[in-house]
Order: structure tokens, then C-alpha cells, then sequence
């Protein structure tokens, strides 16, 4: 006789995890959705769950052995919270762990990196899932989205740099076969789209879809930076202006064939990831 295996997703309320959830539930899992206010979710148990507040992780972590891991939004250091969060899941009997990071941000690298790095060492079976920038960027409630909707710019300092941008669909979609798969991958995934296209592309493509004239409005490293730190903490705020300086220096300018691999069929397009969710919301 087996059990079926509870699955912890933190951040299910987000991009990535609110579909995660939504696909694992709908194959039939036990999902166990953790956001901080415990926000009810279709076919999932909630429970709540806040990074910064450790007195809810144990709750969050009972009976699961697997878990799917979204850092704490805006932090330059996650590991400060994330790897006592792991070692405790270990404790309790979690086998398989599945962290968000970023195509940007090596093994070892800055922030989640640090995370990144010490995962195989905590968990057993493991997966770190590197997207390239999300499409949803530009169609959500991220900044680029409503700037897009508010001003009809995008504001960036990528330069005509170029990136394989990825729909979190797909995203989900392997986080799905990582979670639930009878091996788990143990080793990273580079995440992208089926083609590269610089934000430039991105705003002539918003501009045809909507009829709106859409904008990229180029800055420059400091302004990018002055710009983030009016919402974010100056170190994360620092973090991203760099990362778009990396953009314009051609460090995101690849496609991989990571999602045709694990899902057996292609990466959506930007195109037609505009219409599908850009009509949904209309």
C-alpha cells in the first residue's frame, strides 16, 4: 500500500505557484497551498506561511515530502531564512525539494544563488528551476505591466539587449514534472521562451495585440537603480538595475530546449501568450 505524498507550495498565490498549484490539484495531488494570509485556493489545503515569521513553518511542513520553493520577495540575502527553513523540512521528513531561482543567477551566485548552492547538501532529491524573465511581466500586476496599461512605456536599462523571455505556464509546467516525477532532475534547469526578443520587440508586440502605442524607454544603469529603489531595498534594488545591465551586455541572449525536454512539447510564445491572457482579462 502507498501513500500519496503531500506537496508543500510556498508562495501558491504567486505567478509561478498559483499555477503549480493549479496543475498539481488538477492531476489529482495533495497540494498544501502556503501563502501568509492562508488564502483559499482551488483543490488545495491552505495554510498560512510567512518567510520572516519561522513560528509558521513547522504547521506549513507537517506531513509533506515535498516542496516547491518561492524566496521571499525582495530579499538580497534568502538564505539568511531559507536554509534553516530547509534544514527543519529535512527534520520532518521532506525528500524532494524545488526552488525558484533565476536563469540570471548561477549556483553560488548572489542571493537565491547562496541557496542554490547549499540545496543538494540539505535535501535528497532536488530540483532548482531557472527561468528566464517572465512574460507575464508585461501582461500582470508587475511594474512593466502597469506601466504598460498606465503610461504605455516600458522602462528598462537593457539596451536592445536581448532575452529569452518564458510564459509561467511553462514554468509550471516543469515544476510540475520536477515535483512529481519518479526521479527527480538533481541538477538545474535554464527556463526560456522558443526565441529571444528585446524589449523593443516586447512593446511593438504589446502595441500591435492592443492597438495602444507601447513604448520602450531606454535608462541608464543609475536611473534604472534611483528608479527600483523608490519601491524595493537599495541592495535588491542595485541587484536588478544589474541584471538589465547584463541583459544589454548579451548575458540573456539564449533559448534552451529545457521545456520541449521535460514537458515533450514546445515553449509558448510571447504572441501567443498576449492572447491568452490578455483577452482573458479583457
Amino acid at each position: 500500500m502507498t501513500t500519496t505524498p503531500t506537496i508543500l507550495v510556498v508562495g501558491a498565490t504567486g505567478t509561478t505557484g498559483g499555477r503549480t498549484v493549479a496543475r498539481l490539484a488538477s492531476a489529482g495531488h495533495h497540494v498544501r497551498a502556503a501563502s501568509r494570509r492562508a488564502r483559499p485556493v482551488a483543490g488545495a489545503e491552505p495554510v498560512a506561511f510567512d518567510w520572516y515569521d519561522p513560528a509558521t513553518h513547522a504547521a506549513a511542513l507537517d506531513g509533506a515530502d515535498r516542496v516547491y520553493l518561492v524566496p521571499p520577495v525582495g530579499d538580497s540575502d534568502p538564505a539568511a531564512t531559507m536554509v534553516p527553513f530547509l534544514r527543519l523540512a529535512r527534520s520532518t521528513g521532506v525528500r524532494r525539494a524545488v526552488l525558484l531561482s533565476s536563469s540570471a543567477v548561477p549556483e553560488g551566485g548572489p542571493a537565491v544563488g547562496t541557496v542554490h548552492q547549499v540545496l543538494p547538501g540539505l535535501i535528497d532529491q532536488w530540483a532548482v528551476l531557472r527561468p528566464s524573465w517572465f512574460m507575464q511581466n508585461f501582461t500582470g500586476d508587475h511594474a512593466h505591466g502597469r506601466s504598460i496599461r498606465d503610461d504605455g512605456v516600458i522602462r528598462t536599462a537593457t539596451g536592445s539587449g536581448r532575452v529569452g523571455f518564458v510564459d509561467a505556464e511553462d514554468i509550471a509546467a516543469v515544476a510540475v514534472r520536477a515535483l512529481t516525477d519518479e526521479r527527480a532532475p538533481d541538477t538545474d534547469l535554464v527556463l526560456t521562451g522558443p526565441e529571444t526578443l528585446s524589449h523593443d520587440d516586447i512593446a511593438a508586440a504589446v502595441s500591435e495585440f492592443t492597438g495602444r502605442p507601447v513604448a520602450h524607454h531606454r535608462l541608464s544603469y543609475e536611473q534604472m537603480r534611483d528608479r527600483l529603489t523608490t519601491e524595493l531595498p537599495v541592495e535588491f534594488a542595485a541587484l536588478l538595475a544589474g541584471l538589465d545591465r547584463g541583459i544589454a551586455g548579451g548575458a540573456e541572449d539564449r533559448v534552451t530546449d529545457t521545456v520541449q525536454r521535460v514537458t515533450g512539447r514546445p515553449p509558448h510564445t510571447f504572441r501567443s501568450v498576449l492572447e491568452r491572457e490578455m483577452r482573458r482579462d479583457g
